[in-house]
């Protein structure tokens, strides 16, 4: 096993760009600790917005943490609003890369051009396919062919031109399932769609934590013109398997090159987000099913180290695999930036981090992962 601490006791100075209060800065300060390093330095995104940007040393180490969960940081991204709204996703992500070109100086663990990449699903999802990743058929990747939504009568449109009678429709900036819909007509005259959002009296769309069931074709369309001028990703829905009847996926936190941590998660509906009702499920259990399919799980792991590998200039990323009916095939879902906030999870057997959690694996890994870096360039 790999020690945090020996491995990175030497190394060069740390910081983190994230929200100070935040559980994600909290988590990778006393993962620091931990491994008897001095404490990384705490950049505010706040400041960051408010001032023009962050100097840091030629030597620094920089981590970029999530700007979420912090309300000044998400009016100055989104706009003035409640954090549980649905919108301003296109705003945020201009503000998010404004905010990340203003950082001077440093080695940064997030690669900027791939941040990019990673904050946009139809992008996304075209390196992902270009590399030969197996992902669901989507007619809006980014890419040769890819099509714009200007709304619902697009979706329709490419619903029938695809034969995508089930699909998820997902702002293209989005992320934690915020503004997804599953869409189902597999039927004749049947539509319904499975969605977080619901409209707060004054008519703004909001998330809620219990998503909701839309039967109307008319109710869907509005929702989906409401959503689609800041761009939308569409993708057909992939069949996952199920443990205890619930719908399947799980997470897994590649890092550098190398998946370390996986967790199971369960749903009710298709949308398996912890935070939306999922459950944790059984590992052991998901893996001896791959296993016993054919497929393997470390063939099913390989794939998220496939998908990451897209990635090479960011340290560790979160991969949603999605393994289809009967555990034999896999697709890979999204791929998320800030993808490591899996508390109480350490490596995985094999993985040469056992009993670390995901912020000390990931310092653990530091002196290979600076190693593959270019010299920074000196800051004038």
């Amino acid at each position: 096993m790999i020690s945090a601490r020996a491995a990175a006791r030497t190394g060069p100075p740390l910081a983190v760009v994230g929200n100070p209060e935040n559980r994600r800065v909290r988590l990778h300060l006393d993962a620091a600790r931990r491994a008897g390093l001095p404490a990384p330095r705490v950049v505010p995104w706040l400041d960051v917005l408010t001032r023009g940007g962050a100097e840091f040393g030629p030597e620094e180490i920089v981590r970029l943490d999530s700007p979420g969960e912090n309300a000044e940081v998400d009016e100055i991204l989104r706009g003035p609003g409640p954090q549980t709204r649905v919108g301003g996703t296109a705003r945020w992500y201009t503000g998010l890369l404004d905010a990340v070109a203003s950082l001077r100086g440093g080695q940064r663990l997030d690669n900027p051009e791939e941040l990019a990449i990673l904050f946009d699903k139809r992008r996304c999802h075209a390196r992902l396919a270009a590399a030969g990743v197996s992902v669901p058929h989507s007619p809006t990747s980014a890419g040769a062919g890819a099509t714009t939504v200007r709304g619902w009568d697009d979706v329709r449109a490419l619903m029938s031109g695809h034969g995508l009678h089930r699909l998820f429709v997902k702002p293209a900036h989005g992320s934690s399932a915020s503004g997804v819909l599953a869409i189902d007509s597999a039927g004749p005259g049947r539509i319904r769609a499975v969605t977080p959002v619901e409209t707060a009296p004054g008519g703004e769309l909001h998330n809620s934590l219990r998503p909701r069931v839309l039967r109307s074709e008319a109710e869907i369309a509005a929702l989906v013109d409401r959503l689609a001028p800041e761009g939308l990703h569409l993708e057909r829905w992939w069949p996952k398997a199920a443990q205890a009847g619930r719908s399947t996926d799980l997470r897994v936190l590649v890092v550098h090159g190398r998946a370390t941590h996986a967790v199971v998660r369960t749903g009710s509906s298709p949308l398996t987000n912890l935070h939306l009702g999922g459950r944790r499920g059984d590992l052991a259990a998901a893996r001896s099913a791959f296993d016993s399919a054919g497929l393997g799980w470390a063939q099913a792991l390989e794939e998220c180290e496939r998908a990451a590998a897209c990635f090479p200039g960011t340290l560790a990323v979160g991969v949603d695999l999605l393994p289809a009916r009967g555990w034999s095939r896999v697709a890979v879902g999204e791929v998320n930036a800030f993808g490591d906030l899996l508390p109480g999870l350490t490596g995985l057997p094999g993985s040469g981090v056992e009993g670390l959690d995901t912020y000390a694996a990931q310092l653990a890994a530091l002196p290979a992962f600076i190693s593959t870096l270019p010299t920074p360039a000196p800051h004038p």
